[in-house]
């Protein structure tokens, strides 16, 4: 019996669902059911869907010109560039098309300062937990032998050390003496929603300028206004050497960027890089109205408003709900951590009209449009905290749980101090 094989590859276990169209923070399947969408094609559509000023950008420019090489001067890339630089206070950009390419560009950094240190092999040092792409390179960054399994040989230079532990970075100092970068997440996103303090940060900033190593942040999940700025770093002032974005970079449009500063600037000639294309004039023009949403509307503003509302909401309603572990997050990057694996809540909220999604097997992350009123932050939670109690009442084997179970329950908030 000859089996057909679907035309596209399953490397992806889907919801039973597809949609035909949006508007806002809401998205409609061909059934004509509605769905508030608390994950923003996992933080892509920081702007929601339709946004009109996107939609009309976009429109204007497919009629007048959609990709250019990067063999002549492109510019609509020159403006985002000297945009990006402006807020972030970093100085050089190259522009890819998603965060594996942003990844690939800042290590591929990284290893081109440390030769010019005269490293002969370059190490990087990368957290446990971590997401950094699918890329070998990036995937190798990350740190989920989930991902990796099957994909070996793996690439070499990279140290791996828990998160938010800087004893264990000095100590991989000591161990290899030729490590030349430190790359993280400000908030570890596919990895839970797990927060470092900003004393770990200055610490870790200390660290490499002490030992002449760049700092890298991959920040495609934190970035262009999810967390309340419009770079996670600008909570605590800790400018990174190297920032990855993609994501909300062109809100839809596939778009990461690479962005230097200080000893990483100028490392890069012509041949050093390249893409076909990243920085095309469609995708830089959606990008500008991005930016130009954000600031126009104070988006970043209502980030951190509604994730605290969210954020207050989900702790109020879940105090004292047996298997509640932690509440924790940073503007619109929310995540609720169970004691167990709850994979399954993704499907039972679609059920119920609420998209979310459930990473490092047991924390329900959110990460709704930037873009949400009070209104839809509220129905966020009033739609969610039931599927999460009803969830938890049961056990693995369906029996109900037992009043004896911890009801303690901890809220972590990313602090400036």
């Amino acid at each position: 019996m000859i089996v057909a094989l679907p035309a596209v590859m399953p490397t992806y276990n889907r919801l039973p669902v597809a949609f035909t169209h949006g508007r806002g923070a809401w998205l409609w399947d061909r059934d004509g059911n509605r769905y508030l969408d608390a994950l923003s094609g996992v933080a892509v559509n920081g702007l929601g869907h339709a946004h009109p000023k996107i939609t009309a950008a976009l429109s204007d420019q497919i009629a007048r010109l959609i990709h250019a090489s990067n063999l002549y001067v492109i510019p609509e890339q020159d403006e985002l560039a000297e945009l990006l630089v402006d807020i972030s206070g970093m100085s050089q950009v190259f522009f890819a098309n998603s965060g594996s390419e942003a990844v690939e560009c800042a290590i591929k950094v990284a290893r081109l300062y440390g030769h010019k240190q005269g490293n002969e092999c370059p190490h990087i040092v990368v957290m446990e937990g971590a997401f950094h792409g699918r890329t070998l390179a990036s995937l190798t960054a990350t740190g989920n032998r989930a991902y990796q399994r099957g994909f070996e040989p793996l690439v070499d230079g990279f140290v791996r050390v828990p998160f938010g532990d800087l004893p264990a970075i000095e100590r991989a100092a000591a161990d290899h003496p030729n490590i030349a970068a430190v790359l993280l997440e400000i908030v570890q996103g596919e990895g839970g929603i797990r927060l470092c303090s900003a004393a770990y940060l200055r610490s870790l900033r200390a660290l490499c300028d002490h030992h002449g190593w760049l700092l890298l942040y991959d920040e495609a999940q934190t970035g262009v206004g999810r967390t309340g700025e419009y770079f996670g770093f600008q909570h605590t002032g800790v400018r990174p050497d190297v920032m990855a974005l993609a994501k909300g970079l062109a809100s839809g449009l596939p778009m990461g960027a690479c962005l230097v500063a200080g000893p990483a600037e100028g490392l890069f000639g012509p041949g050093n890089h390249g893409s076909t294309f990243g920085g095309n004039p469609l995708a830089c023009i959606a990008s500008l109205a991005t930016f130009e949403v954000l600031r126009d509307e104070g988006l970043l503003r209502n980030a951190a408003r509604q994730g605290d509302r969210i954020l207050n909401s989900l702790t109020t309603w879940l105090a004292g709900t047996p298997g509640v572990v932690e509440i924790r997050g940073q503007g619109l990057m929310i995540g609720i951590e169970l004691h167990r694996n709850c994979r399954e809540l993704a499907r039972t909220a679609l059920s119920g009209g609420l998209l979310i999604n459930v990473t490092a097997d047991r924390v329900i992350r959110l990460l709704p449009p930037l873009i949400i009123n009070d209104t839809e932050a509220d129905e966020i939670v009033r739609r969610l905290v039931p599927l999460v109690e009803q969830f938890l009442s049961q056990t693995d084997d369906g029996e109900p749980m037992s009043s004896e179970a911890d009801d303690r329950l901890c809220v972590r908030r990313a602090t400036t101090s």
